[in-house]
């Protein structure tokens, strides 16, 4: 067994159980591309079992920090049987669900999506790349599936030296790859050959089904939708409208989503005569996000709520300074566009944005737009998304739900 050798006081993220080895704490040793390492501090006290990986910052991940542990197909099976164990005690109202969110069930750099009877898997780390067989196996073993897909075509491939792969790993040869799912009583589409991630954000689950609950309580009656991609959130501000004018508490509405895609806002389309919604309710607008919340607070337009919901704009902490400049800008002009009492769902993806810095960055925002406003909840990652307390890096998908001070 290779050993890697710490430099002095670079063990202490380990003893915490912090998962992650940097090139910079490796005083000597290596290993082969996903090759199981000893980790030891510099004084020679084991540390972890982790998968080394020779091209990225991230040298070792660790599987385990248990001396007496064998690294084997027994292990990683076990794991896997965990980490499926866990959702099957959480409330998910879906039948998409993620059954492994990579080292937060201690499988670093591994992502499990369950759609139905298929799965959908990213390897993105040389360990798991090289157990690729072992953990396509045990995943049909422990699910008792038939079907698996690999999306393995994430940036995070190349910083670990690795191409992206793609394509059917187990069963599914001829098997459609349009598939659908329920969430919350809601239809919906997506492809696993094609979509974003797995297909789905699946992560923002629970955050469509507060925004229903919102736009229920409140009868929106003009809602935008920034960012829509598949209408998720389209869906859930219809549904929540047409609640309210059930209760007798509303006249319905409308809803504006923007898109620089076509294919997702044809998706989209599609989502709302799905269920059963008026098509004359949901007006689908290809263009620039910036640009329309310009165009919209010129025109003079107000919305009742917006959600931004945009893509990753800092992967890295060495990307938030730019990065918090692009949120800033898209939450001013959000804050403006809002009426009084008006509610704004804003939400970032990116690993490099803090919860802290985040909530800096939307309070400069609202400072800067003369706006003052309420948080009324703090939104994460839906619970099959789980964050633990020794790999707070999990929480990537930080969300606040501000009301604009009437």
């Amino acid at each position: 067994m290779k050993t890697i050798r710490l430099k002095p006081g670079k063990e202490r993220s380990l003893l915490r159980r912090h998962p992650w080895v940097f090139e910079s704490a490796i005083a000597k040793g290596g290993g082969d591309r996903g090759e199981t390492v000893r980790i030891e501090s510099h004084e020679g006290q084991f540390l972890a079992w982790a998968a080394f990986s020779p091209d990225s910052r991230i040298r070792a991940r660790a599987w385990s920090f248990d001396e007496a542990q064998r690294i084997d197909a027994a292990f990683l099976e076990a794991t896997l049987a965990r980490a499926v164990a866990l959702r099957d005690r959480l409330a998910i109202d879906s039948d998409g669900v993620r059954l492994v969110h990579g080292e937060s069930d201690g499988l670093p750099g591994l992502i499990v999506d369950r759609y139905g009877d298929t799965l959908v898997a990213q390897f993105t780390s040389a360990g798991v790349e090289r157990w690729k067989g072992v953990l396509a196996d045990a995943l049909l073993r422990v699910t008792g599936l038939a079907k698996l897909y690999e999306r393995s075509d994430a940036s995070a491939r190349s910083l670990e030296g690795l191409e992206p792969v793609t394509g059917w790993l187990r069963g599914g040869e001829g098997a459609p790859v349009e598939l659908s799912l329920r969430e919350h009583g809601w239809t919906l589409t997506l492809n696993i050959a094609e979509g974003h991630k797995t297909g789905y954000y699946l992560d923002q689950r629970d955050s469509r089904q507060r925004f229903a609950q919102y736009a229920e309580r409140h009868a929106f009656s003009r809602v935008l939708n920034c960012f829509c991609y598949t209408g998720g959130f389209t869906v859930a501000a219809l549904a929540g409208m047409r609640a309210a004018q059930a209760a007798g508490r509303g006249q319905g509405g409308a809803v504006i989503s923007i898109d620089s895609s076509g294919p997702a806002l044809a998706r989209a389309r599609t989502h709302v005569a799905l269920n059963g919604f008026d098509p004359a309710q949901a007006e689908f607008v290809d263009a620039d996000v910036n640009a329309s919340l310009r165009q919209y607070l010129r025109d003079g337009q107000r919305f009742d709520a917006i959600v931004l919901d945009p893509p990753k704009f800092a992967p890295t902490a060495a990307h938030a300074e730019r990065a918090a400049r692009a949120y800033k800008d898209i939450n001013r002009l959000a804050l403006q566009l809002l009426v009084p009492g008006g509610v704004l769902f804003t939400f970032s993806c990116s690993g490099g944005i803090s919860g802290d810095l985040f909530h800096k960055i939307v309070a400069s925002a609202g400072a800067d737009a003369g706006v003052d406003g309420y948080i009324l909840e703090r939104l994460g990652g839906a619970p099959d998304h789980p964050m633990t307390l020794e790999f707070p890096e999990g929480e990537y998908l930080k969300g606040l739900v501000v009301m604009r001070k009437a």
